[in-house]
């Protein structure tokens, strides 16, 4: 069982939480026209190669960044000494392994996806390129990976098995977008609790060369004006539509109650406390998996 934790707190939880909850939403996107689980052996592929893909990445990093993470995170298995460099490599292989024969197995362009996630999750956190050093490529690298290929890629796969449709339907457009801008905002909202490290290994996130609350309000801006959109967009087919769907109540409502939250969220934050900080993190990932999950609802 002690193994079982540590793989857990290597694999950071709560990206798997969000590539399995990801997966499930686009799923059920594609399989409106069928039931849910017609299809379930393509669904249970999916997550399982989309967490060790996961792993892969966030292993990777843990691996490079051992010395920040003795200062930034002290509880992770290889800084807490609970992990050896030598096991951590097996697992990232044997992840990188797993997630590219799944992939190959369900899909042609799924290969692409993982291959091209990994290629990129390698240039973030490894020399020579490393852009995790720098705030625009780390939140163009993870925005692409979080925001498009996941989204985009992922409906597009299951869309050309489920349907033989290369379409991408106008309702995962809006949730690309929406997880574009969430994405930046995690790019740059992740290194807030992080800056004494950061500062010792001249890691120029946002928060280092302006200011934690330069970070804040930034991405506090841009997840809000994608809130703002959506709620647009859900208004005005509100009122277009004789007879609204529960969809377009829910998605409208919804996303609604989740702006309320996440201005409180943001309002919480002390900015002179580092436990707040990493409390306000924590809690933004919720919003990440909130919607998410009022879209998989809407379409279920």
């Amino acid at each position: 069982m002690k193994k079982l934790y540590i793989l857990w707190k290597f694999s950071r939880p709560h990206t798997i939480i969000g590539s399995t909850i990801s997966i499930t939403t686009l799923y059920a996107m594609a399989c409106q026209q069928i039931a849910f689980l017609d299809h379930w052996p393509l669904l249970i592929m999916s997550i399982i190669t989309g967490i060790t893909c996961n792993i892969f990445i966030v292993g990777i990093n843990q691996i490079e960044d051992v010395e920040i993470d003795k200062i930034n995170k002290p509880y992770l298995p290889i800084a807490a000494g609970e992990l050896s460099i030598k096991n951590a490599y097996r697992i990232i292989y044997a992840s990188a392994l797993l997630s590219v024969l799944f992939a190959t197995y369900i899909s042609f362009y799924l290969t692409g996806i993982v291959v091209l996630s990994m290629l990129i999750g390698m240039a973030y956190s490894l020399p020579p390129l490393s852009l995790k050093k720098h705030h625009l490529p780390a939140a163009l690298a993870i925005t692409i990976v979080r925001g498009f290929l996941v989204n985009i890629g992922g409906f597009y796969v299951f869309n050309t098995v489920v349907n033989q449709s290369t379409e991408i339907i106008e309702p995962v457009w809006l949730l690309t977008f929406f997880i574009i801008a969430f994405s930046i905002a995690i790019s740059w909202f992740k290194d807030m609790p992080d800056t004494e490290g950061d500062a010792k290994y001249k890691i120029k996130t946002l928060a280092i060369l302006y200011s934690q609350k330069t970070a804040l309000i930034a991405g506090t801006c841009l997840v809000g004006l994608a809130f703002g959109m959506l709620i647009y967009y859900y208004t005005v087919t509100y009122f277009i539509s004789e007879h609204p769907s529960f969809s377009t109540n829910l998605l409208l409502f919804g996303n609604a109650i989740l702006l309320g939250m996440f201005i409180v969220n943001t309002a919480m934050i002390r900015l002179k406390k580092h436990n707040s900080i990493k409390q306000f993190y924590k809690r933004f990932w919720l919003f990440f998996f909130a919607e998410y999950a009022l879209y998989l609802i809407a379409f279920i």
